[in-house]
């Protein structure tokens, strides 16, 4: 007994027709497109906070400065190499309610930075509260290699 089998046509699609459309849609899209214009800058004024401390009221801090060659100075007072632990002692008894602002040269050694740290926590007071300023070089100025 024979089977007839019937030849099936191969179904394709056709590439060449969707890429031409493809094409135009794309050059449709480019054309049309509408690209958004930049908004105009809003001029915010924000409310102040009624009750907000003034410049008066903000307590002032003492100044623990290090300069770039690794001197270190409290308040406008030199500190002698090695002596920083005995002047911060006597800065927290004479001083107990004032607090200390640490103000860095970008170009300071790390080992002095290492030995300010050491020294504040010898004498009680918290690297939390000593709040850090950098002193950047002028510009134009590279900073020094360590």
């Amino acid at each position: 007994m024979e089977f007839i089998s019937v030849k099936r046509k191969k179904m394709d699609v056709p590439i060449i027709p969707l890429i031409d459309i493809l094409t135009i849609l794309l050059i449709f899209f480019i054309v049309t497109t509408t690209f958004k214009e930049p908004k105009p800058v809003l001029n915010v004024e924000v409310p102040m906070a009624s009750g907000v401390a003034t410049s008066q009221s903000v307590e002032k801090r003492a100044t623990l400065s290090v300069s770039a060659d690794g001197k270190i100075a409290i308040d406008s007072v030199q500190v002698l190499p090695g002596e920083l632990d005995s002047y911060l002692e006597a800065f927290v008894s004479v001083n107990p309610g004032k607090k200390l602002e640490l103000k860095i040269d970008q170009a300071c050694p790390f080992g002095t930075m290492v030995v300010v740290w050491e020294s504040l926590t010898k004498a009680g007071i918290g690297l939390k509260d000593v709040p850090h300023r950098v002193r950047l070089p002028a510009s134009g100025t590279p900073p020094a290699s360590q």
